[in-house]
């Protein structure tokens, strides 16, 4: 199993804070990557100080202060910014870390926060997102010295240059959700791996083999497609540590028990198998206390170790 951390700067993280988790990810070993969220408002009874940091500046920071771990979104949000800007920043963030991005897409959903900061916020978001992929991926897929058009009904490129062009050969696309159908459709079309958000086992099985179905339709082997998971992690050595980190990030521990990876070392691992035997190759462990580096030595020490 891939564990990967998983950050959500909105509810209160300088960029200060976020480096250090991010080298703490990379100088630990076990984690394959550092992701954020996207988001300019915080959620729920937190006061988010000091305020939003912008994902894609922060990844280009963070390019340039590690050294190994991927480092990546989830989601980008698709009401933010435009397709061939977004491609752009991408590109040139994968060029400043060596070819070690991953690119996940959505279609944005929080409307407060588009309000709080003068974006608009479409009604119809999906087919934009259908859009917004095919541009940038077919903007870091045309050779270069040739030019890339597209004539969509939200989006029109004519004669882009079409670069700069990625340091990898082709950057990882995530796309991810509780869709029924076009979702798995979008992810066939132009992912490299699924990512199921804070679903249920029953749900993530359901979700993962209609994301298969929709591979096969397409054409494409389901096998060549990564299934992961985003799931909150609360992890103590006992009881009693358990419940600490669960009250500091205000949520109670049988909710998380139910809903995330919480517990201790090894209830967390027989967790983990859980949802492994549906399906799961790759989890993002959403951290929401950045200031508690013993929670990710603890995992590293205590439960990576007896993932295989």
């Amino acid at each position: 199993m891939d564990l990967r951390i998983f950050t959500e700067p909105q509810q209160g993280a300088t960029y200060d804070t976020l480096l250090t988790v991010a080298k703490a990810t990379e100088d630990l070993g076990c984690f394959s990557a550092f992701f954020r969220s996207d988001h300019y408002l915080h959620m729920g009874d937190v006061s988010g100080l000091p305020g939003p940091t912008d994902a894609w500046i922060t990844l280009a920071g963070l390019a340039r202060e590690t050294r190994r771990i991927r480092l990546g979104t989830l989601m980008t949000a698709g009401t933010f910014r435009l397709p061939g800007v977004l491609a752009i920043q991408v590109a040139q963030v994968d060029q400043m870390s060596g070819g070690r991005v991953e690119f996940g897409l959505g279609a944005g959903w929080f409307e407060a926060e588009h309000t709080a900061y003068g974006i608009p916020f479409p009604r119809e978001k999906f087919g934009r997102l259908e859009e917004q992929l095919a541009v940038i991926t077919g903007m870091w897929e045309t050779p270069p010295g040739e030019t890339f058009d597209f004539d969509g009904t939200y989006y029109r490129l004519k004669d882009s240059p079409a670069l700069p062009k990625p340091a990898q050969y082709r950057i990882p696309v995530l796309v991810g959700g509780h869709g029924a159908r076009r979702t798995p459709a979008l992810t066939a079309r132009f992912a490299s791996e699924f990512n199921m958000p804070f679903g249920s086992l029953e749900e993530t099985r359901t979700q993962f083999g209609r994301v298969r179905e929709a591979m096969r339709e397409a054409g494409r082997d389901p096998g060549e497609l990564v299934y992961s998971n985003a799931l909150v992690v609360c992890v103590g050595k006992d009881d009693a540590e358990v419940a600490r980190r669960a009250a500091a990030i205000g949520r109670e521990v049988g909710e998380l028990r139910q809903n995330g990876l919480a517990g201790t070392p090894a209830e967390v691992v027989e967790r983990i198998g859980q949802w492994q035997e549906v399906g799961s190759q790759r989890i993002y462990l959403q951290v929401l206390d950045l200031s508690d580096l013993d929670h990710l030595e603890l995992i590293a020490s205590a439960v990576a170790p007896q993932l295989g």
